[in-house]
């Protein structure tokens, strides 16, 4: 239930400053919405076709009165083709970003507070001369990844996960293999940003409190953090009202956890060649599954390989949907993925491993299958599989430029949904998914929190 905050409208207005990357959207996105719900005008500043792509989400959930908070400031900027031009896009971006902050500053009155992806902190610098305004950062990786790469960088001694990188040896990722050669960079200019009134986290204490201490190691100062997360649990009514979609009525006729999910993100693409290899592991596997095949896949394999059909689309092995009909699914492009894992007939996930993903499947009680492609995705592999211990590696991190083979497709999946060790896997995830409805619950650890948050950026 939304605190009555009615009297903050004349006091605070907030700026929600997302990366552009569609898997960076949703999380504050969401966010918006519940900061919303407390009365506070939000303003979401991003590229115009991105906040179109919310704006029909939002037509499409049951909405709250206080949605009407919620505004969309649609910027545009000339697109990019090359890697160079994208850096010259951000740099555009961030200046549309910071000329309509003074704007909404300036015109309304009210005290700004900029909620911003931490991506963004170095095309925003201007903000600081915005007076009376206060940014928190908004960090979109685990804070799991957020240590270890923090530790890595800075080389420091932590016995525990110094064991752990001793056990799992090339298993381990690296900043070099994920990231790349400039989170040495980041992390100095994150060190120099004058404008840090506190960090937010999509994730809550119970899970990662161990690991929460990064945040002043990486910023070297006392600043708050919060742990709002998840935040898919922070509106309860946020729940899509499209018409029931095949995948929820093949659930409805399977028995309880027999059904694998099988979906890869928003960006994740696979050769022709790999999905072949995948669709052969699922049939081989002999266990029931529902599979994603996303628009990001069709789009480079068009331009890649003269296999696929005309429409761009991933040509499956011939025969394929026919032999597995009545206990496969194959589903293009979209699929509820929080309610097919809410789902009382889903009993494991096949995931590259992206974190909404990782919070999405453990707020469920549901195992999984870890497939990592890059950037965060092994480290968060590593948490799970095993720190969490709810899952299982379906290929080694260290043979990563490979075609995963069908066999070892195939044995994970058997491995996750018919073994003692899956089960055993999937009782720590119900466990944590426990933790988490009691925590977001009233009186709960995290409920306390996001209405701490909610003071904290409105009458401070």
């Amino acid at each position: 239930m939304a605190i009555d905050n009615s009297s903050v409208l004349n006091e605070v207005i907030v700026a929600m400053v997302p990366w552009p990357e569609h898997g960076h959207l949703n999380p504050l996105f969401l966010l918006s919405r519940f900061i919303a719900s407390h009365n506070v005008p939000v303003h979401f500043l991003c590229l115009t076709a991105r906040n179109h792509d919310l704006k029909k989400r939002l037509q499409g959930v049951r909405r709250n009165a206080t949605d009407e908070n919620l505004h969309f400031c649609d910027l545009s900027v000339p697109s990019t083709e090359t890697e160079s031009d994208k850096d010259l896009l951000l740099e555009n971006l961030g200046k549309s970003i910071c000329e309509k902050c003074h704007i909404l500053s300036k015109n309304t009155g009210k005290r700004l507070v900029v909620i911003h992806d931490c991506l963004m902190i170095t095309y925003i610098s201007d903000l600081d001369s915005i007076p009376n305004i206060k940014c928190y950062s908004f960090h979109f990786f685990s804070s799991f990844v957020r240590y270890s790469t923090t530790r890595q960088v800075l080389h420091i001694v932590d016995e525990d996960q110094d064991k752990l990188i001793q056990e799992l040896g090339d298993e381990f990722p690296t900043v070099e293999s994920t990231f790349g050669p400039h989170m040495e960079e980041y992390i100095q200019e994150e060190r120099e940003w004058k404008l840090n009134s506190g960090a937010v986290l999509n994730s809550f204490r119970e899970l990662e409190d161990k690991y929460l201490h990064s945040f002043a190691i990486h910023t070297e100062d006392n600043s708050p953090v919060w742990c709002l997360g998840p935040f898919h649990m922070l509106l309860e009514s946020s729940v899509d009202l499209y018409n029931k979609s095949a995948s929820l009525e093949f659930l409805d006729k399977q028995e309880v956890n027999s059904v694998i999910f099988v979906s890869f993100g928003t960006t994740t693409t696979f050769s022709q060649e790999q999905a072949n290899e995948l669709a052969l592991g699922l049939e081989q596997s002999n266990h029931k599954f529902i599979w994603v095949i996303r628009e990001a896949d069709d789009k480079r394999l068009d331009t890649e390989d003269n296999s696929e059909g005309k429409d761009g689309k991933v040509v499956l092995p011939e025969g394929f949907e026919e032999r597995v009909e009545g206990r496969g699914m194959v589903v293009r492009n979209w699929a509820p993925q929080l309610e097919i894992l809410g789902h009382r007939s889903t009993g494991g996930f096949m995931s590259h491993c992206g974190w909404n993903s990782c919070l999405e499947s453990i707020s469920m009680g549901v195992p999984i299958a870890s497939w990592p492609v890059h950037v965060d995705q092994p480290y968060n592999t590593v948490f799970i599989t095993n720190v969490l211990k709810i899952g299982i590696s379906v290929w080694k991190w260290s043979r990563r430029e490979e075609i995963v083979p069908a066999a070892a497709i195939e044995k994970a999946v058997k491995t996750l949904m018919g073994t003692p060790e899956g089960e055993e896997m999937r009782q720590r995830a119900v466990e944590l998914s426990n933790k988490i409805k009691n925590s977001v619950s009233h009186g709960g650890l995290a409920r306390k929190e996001m209405e701490s948050f909610i003071s904290n950026i409105t009458n401070n």
